[in-house]
């Protein structure tokens, strides 16, 4: 990993020079004109977040692609082309592929391999979807909860140097022709060079309903890893939680937080009802380690949740060998932890 500073003068950096200077690992570099091209002049629309607008386009070989326009710009693009050069050295079967980039001045943009089946989210809980009535079995998600784990254990130590995604959530989850689930969208992410590594707290961002409790809470130092595994367990009881109609109270599952619901229903049966009889309403072991593995994953504290690796290690083992979890501070999906 390589990163390209501007001296302590502060002297004015030559984008250009950066450029050659990562010539030789960064992927292909398109001029604006190409992207117009590439995208039919922007006509077919697929995507937009926080940090740009998302295009679908051919390139000149044929191969379709995904076209991500930045609508983020400030700065002299130091960060921008660092971003570029470290996302470009990933190459695993679960993190989406950087073919190339647009780099002129303030108009930038990032082109990816492009995934037919779109984003996750889609077949979770979005009942305006086309894909509504694709139906995701237990056994398919069960793989695309452990593909993201795969690609998450990939960036966290498979990597030469570790990156932290910080946005990990239904919506970055792309998925192929084949239903195989890939990482996308590292607007969020940092790069750190060691296994231990803690990220200030301070500019952090990120989705309503992901931003992980130490964010809020002095106690911790700082946002790691962990943050990512954190997202990781919301992700995967939103994957859950969006099978069935939960009685949470509210109307939209995508609202209503799984894990309240699992508290709800041991709270109203008081010493009748226990965790293992609810995990044992899912008719698969699969869903049930899921569950308990998630839920390991959301616990308050940093330092009680999973490493990627142990996530992983857990999903593929027994259902016996897993311990049930102890109750997590929940946050609300009205409130910050800080109104509790």
């Amino acid at each position: 990993m390589v990163c390209w500073k501007s001296d302590e003068k502060n002297y004015p950096i030559n984008e250009e020079e950066i450029i050659k200077k990562y010539e030789c690992i960064a992927p292909k570099r398109y001029t604006y004109s190409d992207v117009k091209k590439f995208t039919n002049s922007f006509k077919d629309k697929v995507g937009e977040g926080g940090y740009g607008v998302v295009y679908k386009g051919k390139l000149p070989d044929g191969c379709m692609v995904a076209v991500k326009i930045l609508n983020k710009s400030k700065g002299n693009g130091e960060e921008f082309i660092n971003k570029v050069a470290s996302i470009s050295g990933i190459s695993h079967v679960n993190i989406v592929t950087l073919l190339g980039f647009c780099y002129e001045r303030t108009k930038r943009a990032l082109i990816y391999e492009f995934m037919p089946n779109g984003s996750l989210n889609k077949f979770i809980y979005d009942k305006g979807s086309p894909f509504t009535n694709y139906h995701l079995d237990n056994k398919t998600l069960f793989q695309i909860a452990v593909g993201v784990a795969r690609g998450l254990e990939y960036l966290h130590g498979g990597y030469n140097t570790r990156i932290l995604h910080f946005n990990i959530k239904p919506h970055n989850i792309l998925l192929d022709e084949d239903l195989c689930p890939k990482i996308s969208d590292f607007g969020f992410s940092k790069l750190c060079k060691t296994n231990d590594c803690v990220v200030s707290m301070a500019d952090m961002r990120g989705t309503v309903g992901y931003i992980v409790p130490e964010v809020f809470s002095v106690s911790f130092c700082g946002v790691s890893h962990k943050s990512d595994v954190y997202n990781y367990g919301k992700l995967i009881l939103k994957m859950v939680g969006g099978r069935k109609n939960f009685d949470c109270g509210l109307s939209h599952v995508t609202e209503a937080y799984f894990p309240h619901w699992i508290y709800k229903k041991l709270e109203q049966g008081k010493n009748s009802t226990t965790f293992e009889e609810i995990i044992e309403e899912e008719e698969e072991d699969t869903i049930k380690k899921m569950i308990i593995v998630s839920l390991w994953c959301i616990q308050t504290n940093p330092s009680d949740r999973p490493s990627i690796d142990k996530v992983i290690e857990m999903l593929e083992g027994t259902l016996q060998s897993l311990q049930f979890p102890p109750k997590p501070f929940l946050d609300s999906p009205t409130r910050s932890p800080q109104d509790s």
